[in-house]
């Protein structure tokens, strides 16, 4: 699946020709800025996590992580990531790729972080390890299919 389907997503939408390839890893938020050439707060990374009944998605700016008591109170459970093996089986995207996109279950829940309104655009990857693609944050929730907006996120130290 992966950047095949984000690709097929895309293109029914007309928007296709917006995905960026890399001859270089995007894998990390840190690599990622360096292929686009810019502050690594502005990739959004996403980040899948199981709460107690399902499998989340949260779509976060490159320079926050997830502020447990704040994830506690929004979703009732412990923040628990997935691993690699369980993030590809419901997303169908592998570490590294992984994006709200294409999903293998589109039935997944996907969150957008307010960490991403401060920047006029942002970067999520597109389903494989040296993709991406530029979208204004409200485009972002839109295209994501995003439930709601969370404030789960703190900026790291």
């Amino acid at each position: 699946m992966s950047i095949d389907a984000v690709r097929a997503y895309f293109r029914s939408l007309g928007l296709a020709d917006k995905i960026m390839e890399f001859p270089v890893s995007s894998a990390t938020v840190e690599l990622a800025a360096q292929a686009l050439g810019c502050a690594p707060a502005r990739i959004a990374k996403t980040l899948s996590f199981r709460t107690e009944n399902d499998v989340v998605l949260i779509v976060c700016a490159g320079d926050v992580k997830i502020d447990n008591h704040k994830y506690k109170s929004r979703f009732g459970c412990k923040a628990k990531m997935l691993t690699a093996e369980e993030a590809l089986e419901y997303t169908g995207h592998a570490i590294g790729g992984i994006c709200p996109f294409g999903l293998k279950n589109p039935d997944i829940k996907v969150y957008v972080d307010l960490s991403l309104r401060r920047f006029a655009s942002v970067f999520p990857a597109c389903g494989s390890s040296n993709s991406a693609i530029e979208l204004q944050p409200e485009e972002l929730f839109f295209l994501a299919r995003a439930r709601d907006w969370v404030d789960v996120g703190k900026t790291r130290d």
